[in-house]
């Protein structure tokens, strides 16, 4: 990849460091934060005088509060750990699991985001042809399809084609490739957007596209401001047209709202092409940058229906903050037209007919459909079901389709992640594959990014191990790839780790993928990086430096709470 042209850039150098980070919005945002909390541990202290008045009634109140977390709906996990925090510290214990669970902060987002969701369930309605035919398949598929489908509005798509990238620097090219290609509009949706040669490459194609009146929308976590965006980096893309938002910036208040970030990577194009994966906007996931040795990541590309899917999740995301939303002009006829088009599937068209419900809309789809048959190209095997996963409902859909996969997999089941931070139900369902002679093979990484989940991750060989399971570790550096894969004929990319943030706090998505043609490239891709990593076996997990022992014993505690 040439390095020499970094393209694109709004930020003068030097704008990062200690001194930036200090002296920024976020550094006041920060000593902010820190003041209220240390004004919460004064006013505490300032009443210990009565604390041997109230010691029985602490003691009472402690087994009150054990007795009604028994009670709750908590995950078995999360209840240990409050437990334990509340058995330690009674009273700001308590005040503490009340605040996170008050939902202070988030309220109004989740309002929100439910009447966008009630608002579009029916936006795209599910072909029932596919359905039919999924059902003569695999009437197992269909099962997880309507429960993914109670969720929101993720139908399943036949004829849509899926690339499957085995590093970001595979993603990054024909990414470019597609951004070029633009006719209409580019929706951009991801974690962390970082300067330099990635994002600089693809800041110039989009204010080259802006001048030739395609619509160009980004959106990434306001997280970045912390280490990669100053907080007026909206403004600055907005000087070359295009419409920036933060996914909930950082502001001066303690809020729960903190705990749920927008971990999505999405990148739509004309409502006929989408990416998703674990790929960030930034230089160390194409390796033009090396921060923990050889980055492994991973990513698709969907061509055809599906990929409005997440022109849907893009726009119910964004949307949160606008009064008018607008849905029709992105999820209409013309989009599913150039998907056609670009995917040769004739379904696609019905698909747009009943979307559409326009006659003259309909004509025209049927016609483009019928010139593309006519060029008899050829269709997309298979069967996808993109889906987003929200922290602010009772379901667990991330989770949950690991856990089917793993319910039904006969012969391996082949992940990779960069994180395992398990709750029971995940170390139960990984454990229960193995003990029935499934094949189940984790690749994590070699080079941890952070030390505690590192530490956690290891926490689970021994049990695993004992069960059956094969732990691996990528001995070139980090992995970044968030895969699932099961005999030969269903797998998982996305955004989703098997860690509590991923699995309960964040905002996230993926594609389900059943029999599609970019199934054995993935399993091609898990051994050749299998042949790359190092066994984990009882005497190296024996063998671990007792820091690490010692840090995870410790940290499994509250392992919910990181």
């Amino acid at each position: 990849m040439d390095t020499t042209d970094r393209g694109l850039s709004l930020l003068k150098k030097g704008q990062k460091g200690f001194f930036h980070a200090v002296f920024s919005r976020v550094g006041i945002m920060m000593v902010l934060l820190v003041l209220q909390a240390l004004f919460l541990f004064m006013a505490f202290f300032k009443f210990a005088q009565f604390l041997p008045h109230v010691l029985g009634s602490a003691a009472v109140f402690s087994v009150f509060m054990v007795l009604y977390l028994l009670n709750s709906r908590l995950d078995p996990t999360a209840k240990i750990t409050w437990l334990v925090v509340i058995m330690l510290l009674p009273v700001f214990g308590a005040l503490l699991f009340w605040y996170t669970q008050s939902d202070i902060g988030h309220r109004a987002v989740h309002a929100r985001l439910q009447e966008l969701i009630n608002e579009t369930k029916e936006k795209l309605k599910q072909d029932p042809q596919v359905m039919d035919a999924l059902q003569n398949d695999c009437p197992d598929e269909v099962s997880l399809a309507r429960y993914v489908r109670r969720s929101g509005c993720f139908p399943v798509y036949a004829d849509t084609k899926v690339t499957y990238f085995p590093l970001g620097e595979d993603k990054f090219e024909a990414m470019l490739e597609q951004l070029r290609a633009a006719k209409r509009y580019i929706f951009m949706e991801y974690f962390i957007i970082e300067e330099g040669l990635m994002w600089g490459r693809i800041l110039e194609i989009l204010a080259e596209k802006v001048r030739e009146g395609v619509e160009v929308r980004v959106m990434y976590d306001g997280t970045c401001e912390f280490s990669t965006l100053p907080h007026n980096y909206p403004e600055k893309l907005k000087t070359l047209g295009i419409r920036c938002k933060m996914f909930s910036p950082v502001t001066p208040f303690l809020s729960t709202h903190y705990n749920y970030r927008d971990h999505r990577k999405i990148l739509v194009i004309d409502g006929h092409t989408a990416f998703t994966g674990g790929v960030n906007l930034a230089d160390e996931y194409i390796n033009q940058r090396e921060k923990y040795g050889h980055w492994k990541d991973t990513a698709i590309m969907l061509e055809g229906g599906a990929a409005q899917s997440f022109s849907l999740m893009f726009l119910q995301m964004w949307n949160i903050t606008e009064r008018t939303p607008e849905f029709d002009k992105y999820l209409d006829a013309a989009a599913v037209n150039d998907a056609v088009e670009k995917s040769g599937g004739s379904a696609l068209a019905e698909m747009a007919v009943e979307k559409s419900g326009e006659e003259a809309a309909a004509e025209m789809v049927d016609e483009k459909a019928g010139e593309v048959a006519a060029a008899k190209t050829p269709a997309a095997a298979g069967f996808v079901l993109p889906y987003g996963d929200c922290p602010l409902d009772s379901d667990k859909l991330g989770e949950r389709v690991y856990m089917d996969i793993l319910n039904r997999s006969r012969s391996y089941v082949h992940i990779m992640s960069p994180y395992l931070i398990l709750d029971g139900e995940m170390e139960t369902a990984l454990k229960f594959a193995a003990e029935k002679g499934v094949d189940v093979k984790l690749i994590l990484p070699g080079i941890p990014d952070k030390p505690m989940p590192y530490a956690l991750a290891k926490s689970h060989y021994r049990s695993l191990l004992d069960s059956g399971v094969k732990i691996y570790e990528y001995t070139p550096g980090f992995v970044h790839a968030k895969v699932f894969v099961s005999d030969d004929c269903r797998a998982v990319v996305g955004t989703i780790n098997l860690d509590y943030r991923s699995l309960y706090h964040h905002f996230e998505c993926a594609a389900y993928m059943y029999r599609t043609e970019c199934i054995p490239d993935i399993e091609k891709d898990f051994r050749e990086t299998l042949a790359k990593c190092r066994q984990v076996t009882t005497e190296t997990v024996k063998n671990e430096k007792w820091t690490v022992k010692l840090t995870g014993f410790v940290m499994k505690a509250v392992a919910p709470l990181l």
